[in-house]
C-alpha cells in the first residue's frame, strides 16, 4: 500500500476483517441457499395443501435458527445454538433444510443428499464440519418441537364434526367432509394460542351487512355469471388451482417465489434472507391456524347452501335459487373465516415488516409443472397481491365479504404480533 505505513495497513486489514461475520471469509454472503433449500421443498412437498405450511415454516425455522446461531444479528425463532467460532453459516443452513425435508418427506431424500453434497462442496472443510453441527441441532430441536405438535390427528376420518340442519350452519357440499376438522388443536408456531386473533362474529343471518354479502356473492361468484370480469374470473381459477389453470403454481408457492424475488431485490444478506422466509412461513402457518380453527367456532355455512336455502334463514332481502353453483367447487370446511385471504394478508404483512415497506415491485407468476408461464401479473406493492387473493374467493363463489374483512383484520393482528415478538434485532453486550 504506497504511502501508508506496515502499522497501519495492518490495522486497516484488522478493522475490515473485524467487519466480516464469523465464519463468513470462505463462503457467500447471499441467501441463495435459503431459496435453493426453499424449491427443493417446493418440489417434493405432498399431503394436503391446507397442512403444507407447517412444513415450510419448519424447514426455515430450523434453517434461520443455523444461520443465526453463526451469525448472529438476530434473536433464535427457537433452537438457540452456541455455534463453534469457525462455523459455516452456509454449511448449517443446508445440513438443517436437509434433515428437516428428508424427515418430512423420505421420498426426496436422494435430491436432498445430492443438493447439500454439492453445497458442503464449496465450503472449506473446517467450517463445513462446524455448520453441519450447528444444522443437525438446529433441525433436531425444530423436528424435536413440533413432533407432537397436533397435526397428526387434526384430519380425522370420519371427521368429528356432526353436521345441522339449522339456517346458517355449515352442511357438507358436493366436495366431501370435513377437512381438519380438528385443527383447532394444533400448536402455534408463535401465537399464544390459535384463538388469541379470532375474527370477530359475522354479521347475523336478518342483518341488512348479510344480505349485501349474500347478494354480492350470489350475483359475481355464479358459475354462468354476467356481472364477474375476465379478470376476476382468472384470478379465482388461478388461486385455486382449477379449471384452465388446473395444476398450475399453488399459493404456497406463489408466497415462496415472491420472498425469492424481494429478497433479491433489496440484495438481503444470507441472515436477513434466512429471516424473512422464517418469519413469512411462521405467519403462513399461524394465519391459516387462526382462520381455519375460527371456521370450527363459526361452522357458517357457504354460499352454495345459503343460496340454495334462503328461505329459511328469515332475511327478506335474500331470495332463494336452488340449484345456484359457484364458479370454482367450495372448499370441504366452513365458510368464515377465508382461509385463502388468511395466508396473503399473513404472507404480505409479514413481509412488509420484514422488508420495512409494503412498496415492492413483484410480478405474481403462475407456471404449469414443467415450468412454463401461465400467467403473469405486476403489483407495486404486496398488499394490492394479498387483496387479489382475497378477492378470488369472492369472484370464485365461495366467500362473502364479511369472511374476507373478518381475516383481513384477525390475520393482520397475527402478523403484527409475530413480528413484535420473534427474532428481533439482538441487544448490544
Amino acid at each position: 500500500m504506497p504511502g501508508i505505513s506496515h502499522w497501519a495497513a495492518s490495522a486497516f486489514v484488522v478493522s475490515i476483517a473485524m467487519l466480516i461475520p464469523r465464519g463468513a471469509e470462505a463462503e457467500r454472503s447471499n441467501g441463495d441457499v435459503i431459496v435453493e433449500w426453499n424449491q427443493l421443498l417446493q418440489t417434493n412437498i405432498t399431503g394436503l395443501p391446507i397442512g403444507q405450511p407447517r412444513s415450510y415454516a419448519m424447514l426455515h425455522v430450523a434453517m434461520a435458527d443455523a444461520v443465526i446461531a453463526v451469525r448472529g444479528r438476530y434473536q433464535p425463532f427457537h433452537a438457540d445454538i452456541k455455534a463453534p467460532e469457525d462455523a459455516s453459516a452456509e454449511a448449517a443452513a443446508a445440513q438443517a433444510g436437509h434433515d428437516v425435508l428428508v424427515t418430512l418427506f423420505p421420498p426426496a431424500q436422494a435430491a436432498a443428499d445430492a443438493a447439500l453434497a454439492n453445497r458442503l462442496a464449496l465450503i472449506s472443510p473446517e467450517g463445513r464440519a462446524l455448520g453441519v453441527w450447528v444444522g443437525r441441532n438446529a433441525a433436531a430441536q425444530i423436528l424435536a418441537w413440533r413432533q407432537n405438535d397436533g397435526y397428526a390427528g387434526a384430519n380425522p376420518q370420519p371427521p368429528a364434526f356432526f353436521a345441522s340442519t339449522l339456517p346458517g350452519i355449515w352442511v357438507p357440499t358436493a366436495t366431501g367432509p370435513y377437512q381438519f376438522s380438528l385443527i383447532y388443536n394444533v400448536t402455534p408456531f408463535g401465537l399464544l394460542t390459535q384463538f388469541q386473533f379470532l375474527p370477530l362474529p359475522f354479521p347475523q343471518l336478518e342483518s341488512t351487512a348479510y344480505a349485501e354479502a349474500f347478494n354480492e356473492v350470489k350475483d359475481v361468484g355464479r358459475s354462468n355469471s354476467t356481472v364477474r370480469t375476465v379478470e376476476q374470473g382468472r384470478f379465482a381459477q388461478l388461486f385455486a388451482g382449477v379449471g384452465a389453470y388446473a395444476n398450475a403454481t399453488n399459493v404456497f408457492r406463489l408466497w415462496s417465489n415472491i420472498a425469492r424475488d424481494v429478497s433479491r431485490s433489496n440484495s438481503l444478506s444470507l441472515v436477513d434472507t434466512a429471516r424473512l422466509f422464517a418469519m413469512m412461513w411462521a405467519s403462513m402457518h399461524d394465519s391459516l391456524l387462526t382462520s381455519h380453527s375460527s371456521k370450527a367456532v363459526y361452522r357458517l355455512w357457504r354460499p352454495e347452501t345459503a343460496i340454495a336455502h334462503a328461505d329459511i334463514d328469515n332475511n327478506p332481502a335474500t331470495d332463494a335459487e336452488p340449484g345456484w353453483a359457484p364458479l370454482i367447487p367450495t372448499p370441504p370446511y366452513p365458510a368464515y373465516s377465508s382461509n385463502m385471504t388468511c395466508l396473503g394478508t399473513g404472507a404480505s404483512r409479514m413481509l412488509a415488516h420484514v422488508l420495512g415497506s409494503d412498496a415492492q415491485s413483484v410480478t405474481a407468476t403462475w407456471y404449469t409443472a414443467t415450468g412454463a408461464v401461465v400467467f403473469a401479473q405486476p403489483y407495486t406493492s404486496l398488499w394490492a397481491l394479498a387483496v387479489d387473493e382475497a378477492n378470488s374467493r369472492i369472484w370464485g363463489g365461495i366467500h362473502y365479504r364479511f369472511d374476507i374483512n373478518g381475516s383481513q383484520a384477525s390475520c393482520t393482528q397475527v402478523a403484527d404480533y409475530l413480528f413484535d415478538n420473534y427474532m428481533q434485532p439482538r441487544r448490544a453486550d
